[in-house]
């Protein structure tokens, strides 16, 4: 973003004012541009540069950052003041660690290592150099050294009262508590840290980065209350510096995530287009989770092509559209491509909270192509993790997944209450969607117990929220299913519509393996659903259970 400079100050001590004023309003790209008018003049003192690094990295212009606090490095070693200069050392090796650029990074962190080393009275700076070592900690999942090495940091920025320090550290100990599935106790460091945020204690490149983490932190394990709260805390304070760029985009893409969950697709698009434009009139390469965000929402709409083309953006990006592609492939018939790419992605995840984004989009399309074990694997590791992490929309998944596979096992009763329990969390979370899609199944099984009053109402009410919501395609999926429960006969004597598809197929005189590939579902399965309806119908073979069937009119 660039500002022009209406006003034509006398000379550089009145640019310098006019940039020092812009940067105390946060007016970023007016202080950016005095700044560097400033410094064509005269090169600037070290205090400015570090300022027109500060200017430069919120619009957005990563060189000019990293040029100037370069040379504001350079000017404090050359004023002998080491503890400025290896601050300034940390920060370049950090937003070089965060850039990808791990080689410099390095340098940078060793270079001011070595200030610290040699200089007894920089305590406060060893403090920051522990700030690196706790986010390599974290990316290893080593929560008890994170754990520890944080309390450290925390200890040193409350002797120095450094505010920075101490909000960066203790959020890091809160995240390495939560990953150590600690959750509650992580939450209530990372919200005393959100308490000096948003009072303005923290300097403006560590209050962005701290908001997004804590926002992360709270988005991967779903604690959905708590997203929503400091998001809209993030998103007023980007409001307040309108020409920031360096978290507004990151914002606008948090705003269109908690839209999308909440039902306010139109929204939620408009939000990630934002991003995307805000990135773009800063000349930066566009949020590859914006395009990712917009993908989403086309496919749940039934726009197919859209969905393609922004997955493809996102992938071109190097953001992984996984499971929203793999979903997407299914809801075009490409079963066996969903299958396969659900399965790469699923299989090269070893974090447990990335394995939970995407084992309920397993678990649907395993259960589509008849593979029940897949099925069934993908369930319990999601119920691993929401008894590990224990949230309530983590719990609700687990629940949603179980009920879908319990449905397909024969077991409606057990179904029923668990759908319920994630219908009860979803409504309760605000998240229409998954709401309708739990009352989707909340209908099935009430018809597989022989209640088709109770079916009917809630596929009524599952439609009436899909309708609202513009989901097409799982508007026609209501549609059809309650077609096939009106041409289903009301007394099904207890089986399941799975079920009552494995008879009809039996008494037409197909074998179960035969059964088993018209149905793409294993020999075992058919086993399975034969011993259920048996047992239902009080018969022993599968003759009987034909004759049975062509007696009560059940085909």
């Amino acid at each position: 973003m660039v500002v022009e400079v209406t006003k034509r100050p006398r000379d550089t001590t009145d640019v310098l004012v006019a940039a020092r004023a812009a940067y105390a309003e946060r007016s970023w790209s007016a202080a950016f541009a005095w700044f560097a008018k400033a410094d064509a003049a005269a090169r600037l003192g070290a205090d400015d540069l570090e300022r027109l690094a500060t200017a430069a990295y919120l619009v957005g212009n990563d060189a000019g950052f990293f040029s100037a606090l370069e040379r504001a490095y350079q000017a404090y070693v050359g004023a002998d003041d080491l503890g400025r200069a290896t601050r300034c050392a940390f920060w370049l090796g950090l937003c070089l660690l965060f850039a990808g650029k791990r080689a410099r990074a390095n340098g940078w962190l060793a270079r001011a290592q070595a200030h610290v080393d040699s200089q007894a009275h920089l305590d406060a700076e060893a403090g920051y150099l522990l700030v690196p070592q706790i986010e390599q900690q974290l990316s290893q999942g080593d929560w008890e050294t994170a754990q520890a090495v944080a309390r450290q940091a925390v200890a040193i920025g409350e002797k120095y009262g450094d505010a920075d320090l101490r909000a960066c550290a203790r959020h890091q100990h809160g995240r390495a508590l939560i990953g150590a599935s600690d959750v509650d106790k992580g939450f209530a460091l990372l919200d005393q840290v959100m308490l000096d945020v948003t009072a303005g204690a923290v300097s403006p490149i560590m209050t962005g980065l701290v908001y997004c983490s804590v926002i992360d932190a709270c988005q991967q394990v779903y604690a959905v209350a708590r997203a929503r709260e400091w998001t809209d805390a993030l998103a007023d304070w980007c409001e307040g510096q309108p020409q920031m760029v360096a978290f507004s985009g990151t914002c606008l893409v948090h705003r269109a995530e908690l839209l999308q969950l909440s039902g306010k697709w139109s929204d939620a698009v408009h939000e990630a287009r934002r991003a995307c434009e805000r990135y773009a009139r800063a000349s930066l390469r566009p949020s590859n989770a914006a395009f990712y965000q917009q993908a989403e929402i086309h496919r749940l709409r039934g726009e197919y092509e859209a969905a393609e083309e922004f997955y493809r953006e996102a992938s071109q990006s190097g953001f992984e559209p996984q499971p929203g592609l793999s979903l997407l492939r299914l809801a075009q018939g490409n079963k066996d491509v969903a299958r396969g790419s659900i399965r790469r992605i699923l299989g090269a995840s070893d974090d447990p909270l990335r394995r939970a984004r995407l084992l309920p989009a397993c678990a649907e399309i395993m259960l589509a192509v008849g593979e029940i074990d897949a099925a069934r694997h993908a369930c319990r590791d999601l119920t691993e993790v929401a008894d590990r992490f224990g949230t309530e929309v983590l719990a609700a998944m687990a629940a949603q997944a179980e009920a879908a596979l319990a449905l397909e096992e024969g077991d409606a009763q057990r179904a029923l209450g668990l759908a319920r329990k994630a219908f009860h969390t979803w409504n309760r979370v605000e998240a229409p969607y998954e709401a309708a899609r739990a009352r989707i199944l909340v209908g099935i099984a009430c018809r597989a117990l022989d209640d088709s009053e109770g079916a009917q109402l809630e596929l009524d009410a599952a439609m009436a929220m899909l309708e609202q919501l513009g989901a097409a395609p799982e508007v026609a999926r209501v549609k059809a299913l309650g077609r096939a429960m009106q041409a289903t006969p009301v007394d099904t004597h207890g089986l399941t519509p799975r079920e009552l598809e494995v008879l009809q197929l039996v008494a037409a005189g197909k074998t179960n393996k035969e059964t088993a590939a018209e149905l793409f579902v294993s020999s075992r399965t058919v086993d399975r659903h034969l011993n259920n309806i048996f047992n239902k119908l009080d018969v022993s073979t599968r003759t009987a259970a034909a004759a049975y069937a062509h007696d009560h009119k059940l085909i």
